[in-house]
């Protein structure tokens, strides 16, 4: 097989690949699963800011 077309596969199914893992999270909405189990850490977090104005 020559180099081009190896490589055209090989880019081809990278893109595919990385096209495929982005639906999955995007269908399962695998990231707002992952925000939500991580909604205590963030809230540490912004909590400790200072503010300036009170709401």
């Amino acid at each position: 097989m020559s180099k081009p077309l190896k490589f055209l596969l090989t880019f081809l199914l990278a893109v595919f690949s990385l096209f495929a893992v982005t639906f999955m999270i995007y269908f399962f909405n695998l990231d707002m699963k992952l925000t939500s189990k991580l909604e205590p850490i963030f809230l540490k977090h912004y909590d400790r800011i200072k503010r300036d104005i009170y709401i």
